[in-house]
């Protein structure tokens, strides 16, 4: 059994959470990795792969072409083939290719991971932004406002689900609405879901929009990586799933020379992630789960801070507009906690609360806000 109680000292190991707020009393909760080790299956197959002590180039093997396929067919139910299978070091990367290859402008939703913005600024390309729509206590896509956004010269529909920031797991009736958005308006999809195994919400399911219908899989490139799930981003390892072969073939073309593939210890941890990670998986759900309840109950404690439904990710989307300070992000900074600005997401009147991390940790975290809190009311 893994225990996610158990800390782990990173602030020795060049590690980019941590060492933002060397030397002070700040606990860093922002950049979206856990502070949880890895599975013990991926400790143990990286050390055999050390220990063979060679580390020239390597090829994906067999065996991690098909865990792929066999993971995403086993959690998700969707058949997919190797060769529409295209390695990339990262979801980042594939957000860029996909950019530079796409001839037009791009449409997306905000508040968002800030790459969904910077990509099309690197290609050059305008950029669209649609604000999400609270209902039902619940992110969602206001539809009405993307007919209105949408025009003749976007060709490209830049979708994140889960949703990072807001943790919505859209639903199979609004992922239709979605496509039959794009294929209306011929616009080629690109798909995080990078956050699609961490899912906290028993009744949440996450459906690869590709899935959904042979038009969606002919326009969808689909992006994907164990790097969250599994707390090895920094072994760069991710994926596009891309089934049209023309797409498929521009997208390696934009990579050119310049994008290479994963390293020989990403392929290793990979392909043991899909293969043997899944007991691990669902402890980490359950445990993630209960820190979000921990961050509900704080916030329903103030009244002055809103967290809507979440469904998945480990990270918490907080309003702290009632605050009516210069910046939520400064001010829980005072307090001693590094919560994401939301400006970059594109508000900067919300904070993002990253609770992949032990319980006690998440328990001072919240002490400290809570301090911040009552400060505002002497």
């Amino acid at each position: 059994m893994p225990n996610f109680d158990e800390i782990v000292d990173r602030t020795q190991s060049h590690c980019e959470k941590w060492d933002k707020y060397k030397g002070q009393d700040v606990i860093p909760m922002w950049v979206a990795d856990m502070d949880f080790r890895s599975p013990r299956c991926i400790i143990d197959a990286l050390h055999v792969r050390v220990e063979h002590g060679i580390f020239g180039y390597t090829d994906i093997d067999e065996g991690t072409n098909q865990a792929v396929v066999d993971f995403v067919k086993r959690h998700y139910d969707w058949e997919i083939k190797k060769e529409w299978i295209v390695w990339i070091p990262g979801v980042v990367s594939g957000m860029n290719i996909t950019c530079k290859m796409i001839k037009g402008d791009v449409i997306t939703n905000t508040p968002i991971y800030p790459h969904f913005v910077k990509a099309p600024k690197n290609a050059k390309r305008e950029l669209a932004q649609v604000p999400l729509v609270e209902k039902n206590n619940r992110w969602t896509i206001d539809f009405d406002a993307f007919e209105k956004a949408v025009n003749p010269t976007c060709k490209l529909f830049m979708l994140c689900n889960p949703y990072n920031p807001a943790g919505t797991v859209f639903t199979c009736k609004e992922l239709e609405q979605l496509g039959a958005f794009c294929v209306k308006h011929d616009l080629t999809l690109c798909s995080d879901e990078i956050h699609a195994d961490l899912l906290l919400n028993p009744e949440a399911k996450h459906i690869p929009i590709a899935s959904l219908s042979p038009a969606l899989q002919e326009r969808t490139i689909t992006l994907m990586a164990p790097s969250k799930t599994f707390n090895i981003a920094g072994l760069q390892a991710s994926f596009a799933i891309i089934p049209n072969a023309t797409l498929r073939k521009r997208f390696k073309e934009s990579m050119g020379s310049m994008v290479g593939g994963i390293n020989l210890l990403g392929i290793t941890a990979m392909r043991t992630a899909y293969e043997k990670g899944d007991a691990w998986l669902a402890e980490l759900r359950l445990y993630l789960a209960e820190n979000l309840k921990l961050i509900q109950a704080f916030v329903a404690k103030n009244p002055k801070l809103k967290l809507l439904e979440q469904e998945a990710t480990f990270l918490a989307w907080i309003d702290a507009s009632a605050l009516h300070v210069k910046s939520p992000h400064e001010f829980f900074l005072e307090f001693g906690v590094g919560l994401s600005d939301g400006e970059p997401f594109g508000d900067k009147n919300f904070v993002r609360l990253n609770f992949g991390t032990q319980r006690t940790l998440l328990e001072e975290i919240l002490k400290r806000m809570q301090k911040a809190m009552d400060s505002l009311k002497i």
